[in-house]
């Protein structure tokens, strides 16, 4: 009796163990509705969802990043453009030979000062913004921002700031 189990018995089959009962759990079709719904939900919407994820959040994060930029800099003073205008202004006048390449620096840099005055000033320049850099339009489109620059109130010429000879 050195194999037999305590109490005589020998196993039927030759100690083979009867097979253990499955769960019906992990039987398909034993789950509820709602769960086989929402894995199937799950599996077709995953890659969907992450390929709109990979296009849309650097687009989101670029434009958060440029709300959050420092402003522009703010337009320099009235006062400093309107001292740059006269000082080019006076540059322009003075009858002093210079090269061509100068004269038409300075007229362009006189142009483009006279336009930050007038949007200072709120004077309308679509006129010497829209005409050509050189010719007798651009002249008389200067002239006429001139004369709405000094009936907004700003003086080009000022009394008392005439040049003295050296």
């Amino acid at each position: 009796m050195t194999g037999a189990p305590s109490g005589g018995k020998v196993p039927v089959g030759g100690g083979a163990r009867a097979p253990a009962r499955v769960s019906s759990r992990a039987v398909a079709g034993d789950s509820p509705l709602w769960v086989g719904l929402t894995i199937y939900a799950l599996v077709t919407l995953a890659p969907t969802l992450i390929f709109w994820a990979a296009l849309k959040v650097p687009a989101a994060v670029a434009a958060r990043r440029r709300r959050t930029a420092p402003p522009p800099p703010a337009r320099p003073p009235i006062e400093e453009l309107v001292s740059d205008l006269r000082r080019l202004r006076r540059g322009l006048r003075d009858g002093v030979p210079r090269t061509r390449v100068r004269r038409v620096a300075l007229q362009s840099a006189y142009d483009d000062v006279l336009l930050d005055v007038c949007r200072a000033v709120g004077v309308d320049a679509t006129r010497l913004a829209a005409t050509p850099e050189h010719g007798s339009e651009r002249a008389f489109a200067r002239l006429v921002a001139e004369a709405d620059v000094e009936s907004a109130g700003i003086e080009l010429d000022p009394p008392g700031e005439e040049r003295t000879a050296a």
